[in-house]
């Protein structure tokens, strides 16, 4: 009697919770690097606030979920350095494969439809894993607009190179 109360609580346990919430976690470790390296970083959420400021390389943690239900964060980082030109990346959440999968066999729809969702384990952060590669600012003159600048084309960030205009042919 005693061993048939023993597995029937511990089933019970699984079945009022999530997959996603037993095996992950709230936070994920998020690594940020650059090259050149030392460039400043800012990471903001959806809301526009300030989550994490430092310089490369660096490690952070951040939330996977808001705290509502079905709450995923996401993230905005912003990378700069002085005489280079700043990236923007976004970090989102996305459902992983515990609370797809393992709720499917093993949670059940209190997992898949309330504790998962509310706890946020079932999210995972993408990327993790952050290598920006910043790019020499163009040279720049502040003279009027009549002024010359001259840089390869390589230089050019692609971005740019739409709105360039053939001079002159050989």
């Amino acid at each position: 009697m005693k061993k048939k109360f023993i597995i029937g609580a511990v089933l019970g346990a699984v079945m009022l919770s999530g997959c996603a919430t037993i095996v992950g976690d709230r936070d994920e470790t998020i690594t940020l690097k650059s090259q050149p390296a030392d460039a400043d970083i800012v990471i903001t959420d959806e809301r526009g606030e300030t989550i994490f400021s430092g310089t490369t390389p660096t490690t952070t943690q951040l939330k996977k979920s808001d705290g509502s239900y079905f709450g995923g964060k996401t993230y905005t980082v912003e990378i700069s350095k002085a005489g280079y030109e700043a990236r923007t990346l976004t970090i989102d959440s996305t459902a992983n494969g515990w609370y797809i999968g393992g709720n499917l066999l093993f949670g059940g729809l209190i997992g898949w439809l309330v504790v998962d969702p509310m706890t946020g384990a079932m999210y995972n952060l993408s990327p993790n894993e952050i290598n920006a590669e910043l790019h020499q600012e163009l040279a720049t003159s502040t003279a009027d607009e009549g002024a010359l600048n001259i840089v390869l084309l390589e230089d050019v960030p692609s971005r740019l190179r739409d709105e360039l205009v053939l001079i002159g042919q050989a």
